[in-house]
């Protein structure tokens, strides 16, 4: 197993220089990575993390949410000659394992990573990433699925013609990016992030700046937008009392996928 991962690891972070769960969390399991931040929290994020760890980004408060920073790392990498780049967000309290028929926090933050690239790399997978701890019910059969959304912790092709564009919802989107044009997508479900998602649990971020207040309205919009640009394959529902974008992924279930394709990594 490699000492450290194969290809760069960036965290997009914005409003959490107090506590930058992911690159905490990389701190105590030795994980190389940058965290990218805006020029105003340069100097906060330093002194939490040390100046070798910040990548600042030559823009501040555009109001787009995060894909102008995630497209500025995967330049990042891409100029230093990588062929895929790690993108992380950063509120990913740890990595969890299916150990025994129970999902347990893991401290083989490395371990999990190179899992990853391994996979992608040997079944040229455009976006890799984990499965979300609680969208991961029972012991899978399988260690990875394939040609399906994957978000928040991916692995991607920096090759690739697509990049991120959406102001809500981009994680999904480059995924139809990818598997609307024949590409292949595939998601850990061996290896779980484990994500704070809600506002109301950690200030900053896209939380701050796009979704503060809990509008049911701007909850519409980011459902509907995703429906406006991909209307082939996205719906707007209402789901757990609010309004959700619905993808149906198995249309794309053959793209790329033959008899050799290894799941087990």
């Amino acid at each position: 197993m490699a000492s450290q991962p194969k290809y760069p690891v960036y965290i997009v972070s914005k409003g959490r220089f107090k506590n930058p769960m992911t690159a905490i969390y990389f701190e105590e399991t030795g994980v190389d990575y940058l965290i990218a931040v805006e020029p105003q929290e340069k100097e906060e994020y330093e002194k939490k993390l040390g100046g070798n760890r910040v990548l600042c980004l030559p823009f501040s408060n555009l109001g787009l949410g995060s894909f102008p920073a995630r497209n500025f790392c995967w330049e990042h990498a891409k100029n230093n000659g990588f062929k895929k780049y790690w993108c992380f967000d950063d509120n990913i309290r740890c990595f969890s394992r299916w150990t025994n028929g129970k999902k347990n926090r893991t401290n083989e933050a490395l371990k999990a990573i190179t899992y990853i690239e391994i996979f992608s790399d040997k079944n040229n997978i455009d976006i890799c990433g984990f499965e979300y701890r609680y969208f991961s019910a029972k012991p899978p059969t399988t260690a990875f699925k394939v040609n399906c959304k994957v978000y928040s912790a991916m692995l991607i092709n920096t090759q690739i013609p697509y990049r991120w564009r959406l102001k809500y919802n981009e994680d999904v989107d480059l995924c139809l990016q990818v598997l609307h044009n024949g590409g292949k997508t595939a998601c850990c479900v061996y290896y779980l992030t484990d994500k704070i998602t809600t506002a109301s649990k950690m200030k900053g971020g896209n939380q701050d700046e796009l979704y503060k207040g809990n509008d049911p309205k701007k909850k519409l919009l980011k459902a509907k937008m995703l429906e406006k640009v991909w209307p082939q394959y996205a719906k707007t529902v209402i789901r757990f009392n609010r309004y959700h974008h619905l993808v149906d992924w198995k249309v794309f279930k053959n793209n790329g996928i033959n008899s050799r394709l290894n799941l087990e990594s």
